[in-house]
């Protein structure tokens, strides 16, 4: 998972980016022609990044490739949490933001239907305990919500999909919510569908469109961090449809 990650961190924006004006503006000192060109580029896709326009085009683009089809095509009989973000201090270790938003959208859920949670995520790092533990513990003492099934193990989307599949299949349940941020919602559904398990979304925190305001051009680091994540979830839903073929996301 390490080299996964180090993998990915390369691989994408915006560190790619900066590794290529690195080079560039190298090669430039080198008597190259056109490191100047890359480096300028380079920094332009920095920047666009970095901005609320850039960031919520992205993310907008992915979340409209939300399966919304699978509404209708079977009942859902759970509610399938995925783990997100864990966040470590003095007191310990904790579930991160993205997560409780997560479990805050999940028992909202289960209120409205009554349908059995299940979360699912292993550990997110070497001494750490399996995320999927610290949602159920949250869940009871923020929310007052119990944790039908707790799926420990799973180390990626991949695997939640899997394994979560597995648990429900078990119980003789065919269809389930899935909540996840808007942006991740389309990998998770292409996983779950890979295993032919029907998923109906349940988005958490849906991002507008850009308004194209003077404060959508202003650049900021919490906009770059979100074109990275958005940026990761495009790739990822590449590979899948490469090596799936078709839709990713479909639920046939």
């Amino acid at each position: 998972m390490l080299v996964q990650g180090l993998l990915t961190g390369l691989a994408l924006p915006p560190l790619l980016l900066v590794l290529l004006a690195l080079a560039s503006g190298l090669s430039t000192w080198r008597g190259g022609a056109r490191g100047g060109a890359v480096a300028a580029l380079s920094m332009v896709g920095l920047f666009a990044l970095a901005t609320p326009l850039g960031s919520r085009a992205l993310t907008v683009a992915l979340e409209q490739q939300i399966d919304e089809r699978a509404v209708g095509l079977a009942m859902p009989t759970a509610i399938i949490v995925l783990g997100g973000d864990m966040a470590r201090g003095a007191e310990g270790d904790d579930i991160g933001p993205l997560t409780l938003e997560r479990l805050r959208a999940a028992a909202a859920l289960h209120r409205r239907t009554g349908l059995p949670l299940l979360v699912t995520g292993g550990s997110l790092a070497p001494d750490a305990p399996p995320i999927a533990t610290l949602m159920a513990a949250s869940l009871t003492a923020d929310f007052g919500v119990t944790a039908r099934w707790v799926e420990p193990h799973a180390r990626d989307t991949r695997e939640n999909a899997a394994f979560a599949t597995r648990s429900l299949r078990e119980e003789g349940m065919g269809a389930a919510f899935v909540v996840s941020h808007a942006w991740h919602l389309p990998r998770a559904q292409a996983a779950f569908a890979r295993h032919g398990f029907r998923t109906l979304p349940a988005p958490v925190r849906r991002d507008r469109p850009p308004q194209g305001e003077v404060a959508d051009w202003i650049p900021r680091p919490d906009h770059l961090v979100q074109s990275w994540y958005i940026l990761r979830e495009w790739a990822g839903l590449l590979v899948y449809r490469l090596r799936d073929g078709g839709s990713a996301a479909g639920n046939g």
